[in-house]
């Protein structure tokens, strides 16, 4: 039997999060929650077209994770670190695709023979990175916080969804770390076998086409089983099941909301990105 070393499998994005400190307040709200409270300024982000507004929700969403998520060193890097380095690239990207015809060429930043880079194509450039980098980060208040089964639960037990479809989808969503665990075994046979022998990019090609078999037998196998589990235990022949763990909506979750929402209205009157 070949064993897996712990510290490569034992992450799975839809596990229950473990227990935080009572400060690191993003987990004891309810997965709703976390989504309807930002919804509303990713969804008004997507038409503005100024520098301040964006940014102001980006420092905004990354104040509320550095202070109610618990974030890893990983975690921390990519967001202090390449997450800008993302959005400075994205913007230079954009600031070079701008159509110069279309733009005021008052300010010029760069000049490179016939090719010249204007003030105005950059801060096109820069609005629309900052535009995505301000949804993606309050996208993760929740994606970071939240775990795939509480999601569900919640989908299922407080916006009606059909538990047919909920779980179903919960089960197709845990094939994921699945086929992880799957792999790392499999590649972990093939060196007890020596099969992994070789360098170069023809090797590496050679080593991962012989995953593919294994890999989908591997899953084929888990997906009989969960689908006998399911029978097993009457799946979908019944309208309603029984809730084992509840995900309630309580009044944090509402001064959670109701709070996210009042800053977002505050910021774009104040910042007034539509003049």
């Amino acid at each position: 039997m070949t064993v897996v070393p712990a510290s490569r499998t034992a992450f799975d994005p839809y596990a229950s999060p473990a227990a935080r400190s009572r400060w690191r307040f993003l987990y004891a709200l309810g997965p709703l929650a976390k989504i309807a409270g930002p919804a509303p300024a990713m969804l008004m982000l997507v038409f503005v077209r100024d520098l301040a507004t964006p940014a102001a929700f980006l420092v905004l969403a990354y104040a509320v994770l550095l202070v109610g998520a618990h974030l890893s060193m990983r975690l921390l890097a990519v967001l202090l670190l390449a997450v800008p380095a993302f959005l400075a690239l994205v913007g230079v990207g954009f600031a070079v695709w701008t159509d110069a015809s279309r733009i005021p060429h008052d300010v010029v930043v760069v000049r490179i023979g016939d090719a010249v880079l204007y003030g105005a194509a950059l801060e096109i450039g820069f609005s629309t990175s900052l535009r995505l980098g301000a949804i993606l980060a309050l996208a993760l208040i929740g994606g970071l916080t939240t775990s795939g089964a509480d999601l569900t639960r919640a989908i299922v037990q407080q916006l009606r969804v059909p538990y047919r479809i909920g779980y179903t989808a919960l089960a197709a969503f845990r094939f994921v770390p699945r086929f992880r665990y799957e792999l790392e075994v499999i590649r972990a046979a093939h060196r007890v076998r020596g099969a992994s022998r070789g360098r170069g990019p023809i090797a590496a090609a050679r080593r991962r086409a012989g995953y593919i078999v294994p890999l989908l037998a591997g899953g084929i196998r888990h997906a009989e089983r969960m689908a006998l589990a399911m029978d097993s235990r009457a799946f979908g022949a019944y309208p309603e099941r029984t809730e084992r763990h509840r995900v309630a909506w309580r009044t944090r979750d509402t001064v959670f909301v109701a709070a996210f929402w009042v800053v977002t209205a505050v910021l774009f009157i104040v910042l007034a990105p539509w003049g």
